[in-house]
């Protein structure tokens, strides 16, 4: 395949940035996303040329650094998948695939496609953790918890945090990332001692971070890649509601 990627490259915060565009011939079918860049970067530093800065880690779609919108689309143009899992049998040979970092405000970019995505620690640090010392893993049916409850649990855990959500929504807001982590803790009994603190002090900690809010275009549950669904953000609104009132 012979593509043309047209990459955002930006040297610094604080300098101006813009698309660039490369060739990269004779790529693979079977060859990831990452793996692509990895060749372009191979052949920008053999002409002595900076390579191309990005995030990643696993390699595997389960610890979210792959933070790219390609095409217009975070993570690319396969649904339920990051950056890592998409090869490029998603393209057609000859394509012009243009390459940008997220866009938040919330999301400085750092370098060329690395964004800056402390925001989302320092929410979690507002309350996305439980308190009480837990000990040791209990064993699995130590603990009685209806299935529909813990699946439901699991399913929040799910988020692994990359940030697609806010990178799509028109508003740039976290509101699917926070009803993830809020969903996930409310549903077990190890979290409902702290749900109300926790629903008031997460929203609090996003709104500071200067994220948008939410106007339900759902645009974040179509790019999620682990399929975190709206009603998470329900959830979040209930809760954040019920602590509300009972802090009065």
């Amino acid at each position: 395949m012979n593509l043309t990627l047209r990459v955002w490259r930006q040297k610094s915060a604080e300098a101006e940035g813009g698309l660039v565009d490369y060739a990269v011939a004779d790529a693979s079918p079977d060859m990831s996303f990452l793996e692509t860049l990895d060749v372009l970067n191979e052949r920008l530093i053999s002409r002595g040329e900076d390579p191309i800065a990005f995030d990643h880690d696993c390699r595997e779609g389960i610890c979210g650094m792959c933070s790219l919108v390609i095409d217009g689309r975070a993570h690319g143009p396969l649904g339920g998948s990051t950056v890592c899992q998409l090869h490029m049998r998603n393209f057609k040979d000859g394509d012009v695939i243009t390459v940008e970092p997220w866009r938040a405000r919330a999301f400085p970019v750092v370098k060329d496609l690395v964004v800056d995505r402390s925001a989302f620690d320092r929410v979690i640090q507002a309350g996305g953790y439980v308190s009480t010392h837990a000990g040791s893993a209990p064993d699995g049916n130590a603990v009685p918890i209806p299935k529909p409850l813990a699946e439901a649990a699991m399913d929040s855990a799910a988020c692994i945090g990359c940030g697609a959500c806010v990178a799509a929504c028109p508003n740039a807001s976290a509101m699917l990332f926070v009803a993830a982590k809020v969903s996930h803790l409310a549903l077990l009994p190890q979290g409902r001692p702290e749900r109300e603190r926790r629903a008031l002090a997460m929203t609090a900690a996003m709104d500071a971070e200067g994220f948008g809010a939410c106007t339900s275009h759902a645009e974040c549950e179509a790019v999620c890649p682990k399929n975190i669904r709206l009603s998470d953000i329900a959830r979040l609104n209930r809760e954040f509601l019920k602590a509300a009132l009972l802090s009065k």
